[in-house]
């Protein structure tokens, strides 16, 4: 085997394609990764996930300091931010995470080449001017943000998540054009540093595809904490100019329009899957009219020895989707039983307080006509949220109401994205709410709200 000839190569060095390498390598395949970027990580450890993380909890404890310290008896002068110092937080933390997944691949023995990878023909990848081949091709190469016709990004004023990850100052004014996940996190952050953030959606809510019950709590809450929201709104069009940027809005279902000012502008609207620059057209990779690539219940192609997974193939944009997705396919190259329960991954808005999702929405399952019991617990009367101070929300849990198997949960409150760990397993296993109910949970603590909702599916919540 020469220098250029490996077992398998992964284009795209995002979650999913990091993690299948670093798997293909276990399973002793040759493994090559192709990424155009110097740092592994893809869009999310470089320009989304992490960054953004990173800037929810610094942007958290700044607005912590100038308002939340004084009831607990903490009594400090009004915080003044280092905006500077803050995004260099939010790059060290990026550059760490970035050089640990290139010690893996060293420890892996996984190559990194860097380049835009074109599949030429079945077996082969052109990157640049150098030829490798392989007898499987991953195809993992994520999403990039849509754009909106009309307002055209330029990551200075009219901005993409990548640019409002590195504003050079706190803009007076924002407008977040999307009510999804991405939107109102990076809304969350600017709003918390001092922007007046406009948030402006073109469905009737927030959050599509989250519980209704969910939503508007989260609604309501944001809105106290001071964004702004439009929704029912379609943006029409948009024009900068040194003072600003002017967007033209009209309602989504017609009527007369009007015009919003701002400094900044984020256009948020969702992710397409990038697979315009592959060559898969001219092999023969079959896509789907929005650019999806096509694949079977194995992750493979219609081309033989071509797999796909991640954004490119649709469902949830995940990262720990895609993480699963690049497990299961080495593992079912290698002749194993991967698999990936797509009833069981959670999602989570990293707003404050947290909002996490979990299988079916009570929306979901009243349109299926499926019989199901309800349990909720409010954190307000979970006696570790009330220690702490944060009681905003609920925990949600679905169950079936003949079977009592787990079908849902929707948590918004403090650490919802961990304690919705605990379902996910429950469900992974087939588990119940009684299964949840009677297992013992530490005491003071916010777990213990999971406990009571389960509690509350089969009619006998203690605390409430």
């Amino acid at each position: 085997m020469t220098d250029n000839a490996f077992d398998v190569i992964i284009i795209g060095g995002g979650p999913g394609g990091y993690v299948a390498a670093i798997r293909a390598a276990q399973l002793g395949f040759k493994t090559a990764c192709v990424d155009k970027r110097d740092t592994l990580g893809g869009t999310c450890l470089n320009v989304g996930c992490i960054p953004s993380k990173a800037l929810l909890q610094s942007s958290h404890l700044f607005e912590e300091a100038g308002h939340g310290l004084a009831a607990h008896g903490v009594n400090v002068a009004a915080p003044k931010l280092d905006l500077k110092a803050m995004l260099a937080r939010k790059d060290s933390v990026v550059g760490d995470l970035t050089k640990g997944i290139a010690f893996l691949f060293k420890k892996n023995k996984v190559t990194h080449i860097v380049g835009e990878g074109v599949i030429t023909a079945p077996g082969h990848v052109q990157v640049g001017k150098d030829a490798y081949n392989a007898k499987h091709i991953i195809i993992a190469t994520g999403s990039e943000p849509a754009a909106l016709p009309g307002v055209e990004v330029d990551e200075k004023q009219i901005v993409t998540s990548t640019g409002a990850l590195d504003l050079p100052k706190v803009p007076k004014t924002m407008v977040v054009i999307g009510g999804g996940v991405i939107g109102l996190e990076l809304g969350s952050v600017w709003r918390r540093l001092g922007a007046d953030v406009t948030v402006v959606e073109f469905l009737p809510a927030i959050l599509p595809g989250m519980d209704g019950e969910v939503v508007k709590q989260a609604t309501r809450t944001l809105k106290k904490q001071g964004l702004n929201f439009k929704t029912g709104t379609k943006v029409t069009g948009a024009k900068t100019a040194k003072s600003g940027v002017t967007l033209t809005l009209e309602p989504a279902a017609g009527g007369d329009a009007e015009t919003l000012k701002a400094d900044v502008v984020l256009v948020a609207i969702g992710r397409r899957p990038f697979t315009d620059k592959l060559g898969l057209g001219d092999i023969g990779v079959a896509m789907d009219a929005r650019g999806f690539v096509t694949t079977d219940g194995h992750f493979k192609t219609n081309v033989a020895g071509i797999y796909a997974i991640g954004d490119v193939i649709g469902g949830a944009m995940l990262a720990h989707k895609a993480e699963e997705e690049g497990i299961a396919c080495v593992e079912l190259i290698a002749g194993q039983a991967g698999h990936v329960n797509y009833g069981a991954i959670p999602g989570v808005v990293y707003t404050h307080p947290e909002i996490a999702a979990l299988g079916k929405t009570e929306e979901t399952l009243k349109a299926e006509g499926v019989a199901y019991s309800v349990g909720k617990f409010p954190f307000m009367a979970n006696s570790r949220a009330r220690a702490v101070g944060d009681t905003e929300g609920f925990v949600k849990i679905l169950a079936d109401a003949k079977t009592d198997r787990v079908l849902g949960a929707h948590i918004i409150g403090p650490g919802a994205g961990e304690l919705i760990q605990e379902i996910v397993l429950a469900m992974e296993f087939g588990g119940s709410s009684e299964d949840i109910a009677r297992t013992s949970h530490a005491h003071p603590g916010t777990a213990e709200a999971v406990k009571e909702a389960a509690l509350a599916c089969l009619g006998r919540a203690i605390h409430v």
